[in-house]
């Protein structure tokens, strides 16, 4: 990567209004990701407050009844807030005390970037607000209570789709009022540099441990890992650490919503082409006229119509593998692995599970898989019950 590029991708396509903000960011982040005090400072928050390292489970049972490759489960959904998203966050809040800053604001999909950055600023005692599209609100309804309980400002966006990418665009927007005493705590590996870079950064603790794990376990690397991708966050989280070993394969497992041949879908890589949104240059699903289309997605965490300029680049280069998967997909692995391991997983992990369903019969048994399981499932009940026709009140 030079300069905030990754191939083509990346970039600063942002007002110059923001330029002083983005600029500041960047010279805090470079001042502080090689200092000792807050390096241990951050590492005593994961280990102490969001119970780091997590685990990585063989999940023996999924492999049993699939009768190929060993897999192993990297549980994320053990983190304090139930995802991978705390690991950013505690990282972003922290940078932004010691850059004197006494408000965060962030944009939420399926709320637990929300939940994750409303529990940060409690803990550090800073103003909390989250924007979070209209739909998404009332899929989720219990992760807006516990923002507010935490004692974050929700505000419902009501513009375009009313989902994550309209919750960004009013971040963004929310930014630019309030630049001097706010710093906007974005939740995935997208953005204007150096978002992409310093969520990528404070996500790369998943794959540390799952190599040093995974060594101690079976004394060697693994043969595949997945992960869902929605901007990319976890994927590139569980990714990073291999990138330079050509003997594992990366799998993103997009959210294919009800088919890529229908215009109801989230997968980028499948469907999109490359264009300029949010402050980078990346693949995004686009109508004719290259306006970006609406998408959608059974779960709210991976509806959003781009994917990072990190994952946008392992893609053109072929490091990186990106595959389509249905709502169907999902709920049936959702349902599958909740009765086999006794583990709900989020419907957004659920996307990797399906497709690690898929791919593990296909390898030998001497194969190994680790599937990041990014978020836990307890948010997405009453919507994979609806999906099922049933209807179940929180």
């Amino acid at each position: 990567m030079s300069k905030g590029r990754f191939g083509v991708h990346g970039g600063q396509y942002i007002p110059e209004t923001l330029m002083n903000a983005v600029i500041e960011l960047e010279q805090a982040y470079n001042k502080y990701k090689n200092d000792n005090a807050f390096e241990e400072e951050l590492t005593e928050l994961f280990n102490e407050y969001a119970g780091r390292p997590s685990r990585l489970y063989y999940a023996k049972h999924l492999t049993q009844k699939l009768g190929g490759a060993k897999i192993y489960l990297k549980r994320e959904d053990l983190n304090h807030t139930g995802a991978h998203k705390i690991n950013n966050v505690l990282g972003q809040v922290l940078l932004a005390k010691k850059m004197g800053k006494t408000r965060v604001i962030a944009e939420t999909g399926a709320g637990q970037h929300g939940v994750a950055t409303a529990t940060a600023a409690a803990l550090m005692g800073m103003e909390c607000e989250v924007f979070m599209g209209e739909e998404d609100t009332k899929r989720q309804s219990l992760n807006v209570y516990k923002m507010r309980l935490l004692g974050a400002k929700v505000h419902p966006v009501a513009t375009g789709t009313a989902t994550l990418k309209d919750a960004v665009s009013e971040t963004m927007r929310e930014w630019t009022n309030r630049m001097e005493d706010t710093h906007y705590v974005l939740g995935s590996v997208m953005g204007p540099h150096p978002f992409p870079m310093i969520v990528r950064d404070f996500q790369a603790v998943i794959s540390k441990e799952i190599k040093q794990q995974l060594l101690q376990k079976e004394g060697r690397l693994p043969d595949a890992v997945l992960a869902c991708v929605g901007g990319g966050s976890n994927a590139i989280g569980a990714f990073y650490h291999f990138i330079e070993d050509s003997t594992v394969r990366l799998i993103g497992c997009e959210a294919a919503g009800r088919g890529i041949d229908t215009a109801e879908t989230a997968a980028t890589i499948a469907t999109g082409r490359l264009g300029i949104f949010h402050g980078m240059k990346s693949y995004f699903c686009q109508d004719a006229y290259g306006q970006i289309a609406p998408v959608y997605s059974i779960s709210a965490g991976l509806d959003y119509p781009g994917i990072g300029p990190e994952h946008a680049w392992l893609y053109d280069i072929g490091r990186a593998e990106y595959v389509a998967v249905t709502d169907e997909e999902a709920v049936e692995a959702f349902e599958f692995l909740s009765k086999t391991e006794g583990i709900i997983p989020a419907i957004e992990s659920a996307h990797a599970v399906a497709h690690g369903i898929k791919m593990a019969p296909e390898m030998g048994k001497d194969k190994i898989m680790v599937i990041n399981l990014s978020g836990r499932g307890d948010k997405d009940c009453v919507s994979v019950a609806k999906y099922r026709g049933e209807d179940i009140h929180e």
